[in-house]
């Protein structure tokens, strides 16, 4: 009979997938290793138990001890299968931008969740690092994992993925390509294969937002490219032990949108449901195939599932809603689709000024029509507001007809949105569209920047 002894003995021996049609203009054999095979479908389950076997050999973990990381969710599902088969509580500490899923699986698991700011410096006392140190020294017989320095990280794949790849390919992979974030895997399976072809190219895929690939580049480590970003799990905004750079031949920077986008193509062309990161790190091959020849072997890995992003990147409403869905805005009723449903917010002639802040405030808004019996006979703008704030303290109760601006322009539904712009000016930041049947909606300069791809 063949079995497991327990789920952590199926680990490793991930398939090889050769790309077709979202690989189609690259002229190499592009193949991906597709780490959601795993049982905790990421390739993070394997340094998960190798940190947690080292850190039993050498005393650091002890029986009945409590395991504390901070993760972006795939880390923390590793060390949870651990946990369990190995007797440990697990506390997963975790940022406020990583998908509902991950949560909610890490505490199906048995781990229990902390969840932290993600737009805070790694030194500040509510980052994910420094909440996971402070709870391992005040929690009795734990264990701090440190999955960016913990070097059990990298070795896990220098013994398991690295030579997995080359076995699958047969020795003839030429260029590695993935997202780096903690530089586990980047480093280990690097190391491997250098050592036995040192003219494999080893490329890491980078996000804005991230300092790998400027201080690959430099040596300089800018703090002036940190800021927050969409994409998961891959980039830092620190320099963890685990990234080897000098085994790295180069780097290359992926956009929030780009990842995304490939993270449905994948699923769409190639029938490969697989997580954020993989959309980057395809999308990252495809900016670097200047540098691939027909006879090269390509080899991508693909952390995760798809299942862990299925209220992000697979939902078409949070896609709209950042722009990332590849719809054509062309007419005045494209800019409006997504907010059809909210009313009109307008105030009338004999309303106070102050009734007008009121709603505006309310409805979160800047601009806003002005109607009597008649229909639109002027409007509001916060900037008009403020102006003659400035000149008469007792605005707020005086009628709206004494302060307002000329009446909105009228366009209809089908006017192309090069029209509308042509609208807009110093004197006028909103135009109303024709609904028909008496119902009018607003377009300001918001929508036509957000309608820009």
């Amino acid at each position: 009979m063949k079995y497991a002894d327990n789920i952590l003995g199926t680990i490793g021996n991930t398939p090889m997938v050769k790309l077709n049609k979202v690989t189609k203009e690259i002229d190499a054999l592009v193949l991906a290793k597709v780490e959601t095979f795993n049982p905790g479908n990421s390739v993070k389950d394997r340094m998960a138990v190798k940190m947690i076997e080292d850190a039993e050999a050498d005393g650091r973990l002890k029986p009945g001890g409590t395991i504390i990381e901070g993760t972006s969710g795939n880390t923390g599902m590793g060390l949870a299968l651990g946990a369990i088969v190995k007797g440990y509580k697990l506390v997963c500490v975790i940022t406020d931008k990583q998908s509902k899923e991950k949560m909610d699986i890490l505490r199906a698991v048995g781990a229990k969740v902390v969840v932290c700011p993600t737009d805070v410096e790694p030194t500040d006392p509510r980052s994910y690092y420094s909440v996971s140190r402070r709870l391992s020294e005040e929690t009795p017989n734990s264990w701090y994992v440190n999955q960016y320095d913990n070097m059990s990280n990298t070795q896990a794949h220098y013994e398991q993925t690295g030579p997995e790849i080359w076995e699958q390919t047969d020795g003839k992979v030429t260029h590695f390509v993935v997202g780096v974030g903690t530089g586990g895997t980047i480093s280990g399976v690097a190391k491997y294969i250098k050592e036995r072809n040192p003219n494999v190219k080893i490329w890491g895929v980078d996000t804005y937002g991230s300092v790998f690939k400027k201080y690959h580049e430099t040596g300089i480590f800018d703090e002036n490219e940190i800021y927050s970003y969409i994409t998961e799990g891959i980039g830092e905004d620190i320099l963890p032990k685990n990234v080897d750079f000098s085994l790295i031949d180069g780097f290359t920077k992926v956009t929030d949108k780009d990842a995304a986008v490939y993270t449905r193509k994948l699923a769409l062309e190639e029938g490969i449901f697989v997580g954020n990161s993989a959309g980057a790190a395809i999308k990252g091959v495809l900016q670097l195939k200047e540098h691939f020849r027909p006879d090269d072997v390509v080899v991508v890995l693909f952390h995760d599932s798809g299942s862990r992003y299925v209220g992000k990147m697979f939902n078409d409403d949070w896609m709209r809603e950042r722009g990332f869905l590849e719809e054509e805005v062309a007419k005045a009723e494209d800019l409006i689709k997504d907010h059809l449903d909210k009313p009109l917010v307008v105030v009338r002639t004999e309303e106070l000024v102050s009734h007008a802040i009121e709603r505006m405030r309310k409805y979160k808004i800047s601009q806003i029509p002005v109607i009597d019996i008649n229909g639109f006979v002027g409007s509001l703008d916060e900037s008009d507001l403020f102006r003659h704030y400035v000149t008469d303290k007792n605005l707020a109760e005086k009628p709206v007809r004494e302060i307002m601006g000329k009446p909105y322009p009228v366009v209809k539904a089908g006017t192309p949105v090069e029209e509308i712009s042509k609208l807009f000016s110093k004197d006028n930041q909103a135009v109303l569209v024709e609904l028909g049947e008496g119902r009018h909606h607003i377009v300001t300069k918001y929508d036509i920047i957000g309608s820009i791809k």
